[in-house]
């Protein structure tokens, strides 16, 4: 076995092990595994969820269709066929990502100087890309940060796409790494003609090796296809683990598109149906004729489009005639039916209805609270989740320091903070913050103020005004 699979558990050993006792070599292991997991319905359900976030969705392949000859269905392409995305679920992947990550989080710490530095590393970028893991996580129920150094020895950060990646767990939990490859393809030109290569990154325990997949099989890349972690390639410089990292919004790693992708294509239909059924006028919906003064139905219709004008006659004392057999439409049951599927998206998706009769009627805070009881249970699993993996991250963060020479901390020096975006009733909190001066200490008090963003800051000022706190 090479080294980068010599340290695979029994489990995944077993694995690669045939029947009658052959060993698969490394690569082949991980071109069959690498097959398995392109075509995996879990992969699938990742590619769906990007696919409907952009407004790629089902409706947009929606035939109109009769039954035909031996009750087949049958395609027509002469009724109104509209396909309208009302793409709720981007809505809601926006809406929860807004709420839990519209503002940055808070990093506390004794040690100030160590802060400071977890701020830098921890600041504008670092926030951004968080953001993108954080919707990969709803759209494909798991993201990925990858953490290097970069060409100064800098630590850096990346964001890996869910569905380029294929790992490999050492516990059940999913919370140990022990293997990761990442699948990805890149365009480029062969002279004038576009072409496209499909790449392979086996991140295992000392390093990066890289291969190009060629059919289906594993060709190693160049002539060193092996980079280690350690910056410039100096021994000691590097990281104690595999530097990539899980992040979860729910413990299970489900998909968003999994809880309302029925929902979600239910909407577009009715949509879409109630359009059809608005456009279905006397030329093109079902005719009742009497009487018609010709044979050829598929001319009658070509006439009625072209001229909108239908020669009849009257036999045998029986006036000729044409009506329009059709259902006639109720609005409201549409009105209906379209409110109920997206309040039903919004509640199994776990987000709030902004639109709420309580928030305009009377917004004080209880009802505030109780408009935002879903996506708030939502959010609480997610960040255990994240704090986890950003507990995880700081492991990196500490060989990284104690690598270049910094002062080094333990695990428990340092905590993350998630402020959520929630509306609130400033008013009715500004008054309880000020009731609570005889009771609570000012600096607990001013933590709770809405306005306030830096507590060590508003204290600082608070002590240079000549102003008073009114108790």
């Amino acid at each position: 076995m090479f080294d980068f699979l010599g340290v695979l558990t029994k489990e995944v050993n077993a694995k690669i092990e045939k029947d009658a006792g052959e060993i698969m070599t490394d690569e082949r292991f991980l071109e069959r595994e690498i097959e398995k997991f392109l075509s995996s319905p879990k992969r699938r359900d990742m590619l769906t969820g990007e696919r409907y976030y952009e407004g790629e969705q089902d409706i947009l392949k929606r035939k109109r269709q009769v039954i035909g000859e031996g009750g087949e269905l049958k395609e027509v392409l002469n009724l109104p066929n509209n396909r309208l995305v009302d793409n709720q679920f981007c809505r809601l992947v926006d809406q929860k990502a807004g709420y839990f990550l519209g503002r940055p989080f808070t990093i506390t710490c004794d040690n100030k100087e160590l802060l400071k530095e977890l701020n830098r590393l921890f600041g504008g970028s670092f926030l951004m890309t968080l953001r993108l893991i954080l919707e990969d996580c709803y759209l494909g129920g798991i993201g990925w940060l990858y953490i290097f150094y970069d060409e100064e020895g800098s630590l850096s950060f990346r964001r890996f796409k869910p569905y380029e990646i294929l790992p490999f767990w050492k516990d059940e939990e999913h919370r140990e790494l022990e293997l990761a490859v990442r699948i990805y393809r890149i365009f480029g030109y062969d002279g004038e003609r576009e072409s496209f290569k499909d790449k392979v990154e086996v991140y295992g325990s000392d390093g990066v090796r890289f291969y190009e997949m060629q059919g289906q099989r594993l060709i190693p890349e160049g002539e060193h296809p092996f980079l280690p972690y350690a910056f410039d390639g100096e021994e000691g410089f590097g990281f104690s683990n595999i530097p990539l990292v899980a992040f979860r919004a729910n413990s299970k790693e489900i998909p968003l598109i999994k809880r309302v992708k029925g929902l979600q294509d239910a909407l577009n239909t009715a949509r879409s149906d109630f359009m059809n059924n608005m456009q279905e006028d006397c030329r093109n919906t079902i005719l009742v004729i009497k009487n018609y003064d010709g044979e050829d139905l598929g001319q009658f219709r070509r006439n009625l489009s072209q001229f909108g004008a239908v020669k009849v006659r009257s036999i045998d004392g029986c006036d000729g005639g044409v009506e329009a057999l059709k259902l006639e439409l109720n609005s409201e049951n549409y009105v209906v039916i379209c409110d109920m599927l997206k309040k039903a998206i919004i509640e199994n998706g776990g987000g709030y209805d902004s639109r709420d009769e309580r928030f305009s009627t009377n917004p004080n805070q209880l009802n505030i609270k109780a408009m935002f009881s879903e996506i708030d249970i939502d959010a609480d699993n997610t960040e255990r989740e994240f704090r986890f993996s950003l507990s995880q991250v700081l492991k990196f963060v500490s060989d990284y320091f104690e690598n270049s020479g910094r002062e080094g901390f333990s695990e428990g020096d340092v905590d993350f903070i998630f402020n959520r975006d929630i509306l609130t009733n400033e008013t009715e909190v500004i008054n309880n913050c000020k009731t609570s001066l005889d009771i609570l200490p000012l600096e607990s008090v001013i933590a709770q103020h809405p306005w306030v963003k830096n507590i060590d800051d508003e204290m600082e000022k608070l002590k240079k005004s000549s102003l008073k706190p009114q108790t």
